[in-house]
């Protein structure tokens, strides 16, 4: 872990990890309106509190639980793709940021502070999204289809850490789920949060902030215990 003791050196993470769907862009509302296309092209019955149940989980665990809910007689990886399909689509057009984000991959990359990308979507929906920033941004990616358990497993954050070749208690993690909180916080890393589209319950290694904008690193990760 960094020293805070060094003259002129603030403490700070020797990596962030983040999240990708609600953190870093704001595609939730595309996976929730491919959902309720999906119920209709297969006469299905679906819910906004259905929608939400799913952010931050396995896509493939998502499968299953619009099977079980929805009410279609697909297979949950059919289901994926469909999903899959919709949401590619839409980012395709047009990604949608979340504020501050992009400004502090920036700063991070520009201090020389590593991050990686830690997302249970596929590699083909991270794609379109990763080339709209500059090479290299994030050293490791670890997408849903490149890992045996998806959040709240600690697996992908475990294994993103250990491609970087840090600790992850000397990571910090940015999450916006308490599905992605608990991945992250069971793997060592403190957690960085910032609700969007649900809420997520406050812990010993969670700390809270309302937005990415013009936030500092160095000042998040002095605050932990």
């Amino acid at each position: 872990m960094t020293d805070p003791a060094v003259p002129g050196e603030a403490a700070r993470p020797a990596a962030v990890l983040w999240d990708m769907d609600g953190t870093l862009v704001d595609t939730e509302p595309y996976w929730i309106d491919t959902e309720f296309e999906i119920a209709e092209r297969h006469g299905g019955t679906w819910s906004r509190a259905h929608a939400l149940n799913l952010v931050g989980n396995d896509l493939l665990e998502s499968g299953r639980y619009i099977r079980e809910h929805m009410g279609i007689d697909l297979p949950p990886e059919h289901i994926v793709e469909e999903l899959l399909d919709g949401v590619v689509a839409r980012v395709e057009q047009e990604v949608p940021w979340r504020p501050g984000a992009v400004e502090m991959l920036a700063a991070l990359t520009a201090a020389g502070t590593p991050c990686g990308l830690v997302t249970m979507s596929y590699e083909r929906f991270v794609a379109p999204i990763l080339s709209q920033l500059p090479p290299e941004t994030f050293r490791v990616i670890v997408t849903g289809d490149k890992v045996e358990f998806g959040k709240p497993h600690p697996e992908p954050y475990l294994t993103a850490a250990a491609a970087l070749g840090v600790a992850p208690a000397d990571c910090l993690a940015i999450e916006d789920s308490n599905t992605g909180a608990k991945s992250a916080e069971s793997a060592g890393c403190l957690v960085l949060v910032v609700e969007n589209h649900v809420p997520v319950l406050a812990t010993q290694r969670r700390i809270f902030r309302d937005s990415l904008v013009d936030l500092d690193v160095g000042e998040v990760w002095a605050e932990q215990g």
